[in-house]
């Protein structure tokens, strides 16, 4: 398991919903939660990503961008974004550069089969850049709660 707290977050740019290109310098003087998850429309990640929209208001208020992040295209990406009404950006990370700097891809097992897939994951990242909390092998009860009151601390 890679930790990268404490490690500043190099200024990607990468494809995102609605058209856009997400740089991290973008978002200088925020806070961001950036969440990996594996699959668009799957019920944990569906679960997830409703949760984070529900509270988004709350993560506004403490100066906090949310920004979801899977390989599936831009395409599903935007259908799921539009669908359950997400106010947040979803980056599609297909060749998981991404995935691979975070350190959230790895070995899995559904039915008793091992593959490489994406591990539920979110870093909170600071308005300087640099990664100040991380999540790993998340259970999306109660997840959302948690960033808050995490997010809370730091201000």
């Amino acid at each position: 398991m890679t930790t990268v707290a404490g490690l500043a977050v190099p200024n990607f740019s990468v494809d995102a919903t609605d058209g856009k290109q997400i740089n991290l310098a973008n978002y200088q003087g925020k806070y961001v939660v950036l969440y990996f998850y594996p699959k668009d429309s799957t019920p944990g990640c569906t679960a997830e990503s409703k949760d984070f929209r529900d509270h988004y208001d709350q993560f506004e208020k403490l100066n906090a961008k949310i920004i979801g992040v899977s390989r599936d295209t831009v395409a599903s990406h935007d259908k799921f974004k539009t669908k359950h009404c997400m106010p947040f950006d979803l980056i599609s990370d297909r060749d998981e550069k991404l995935c691979e700097h975070f350190g959230v891809i790895g070995e899995k097992k559904m039915f008793g089969k091992a593959f490489r897939g994406l591990i539920r994951s979110t870093f909170l990242i600071n308005p300087q850049g640099e990664v100040i909390h991380e999540w790993r092998k998340v259970k999306v009860r109660g997840h959302v709660a948690d960033v808050l009151n995490t997010l809370s601390e730091y201000k």
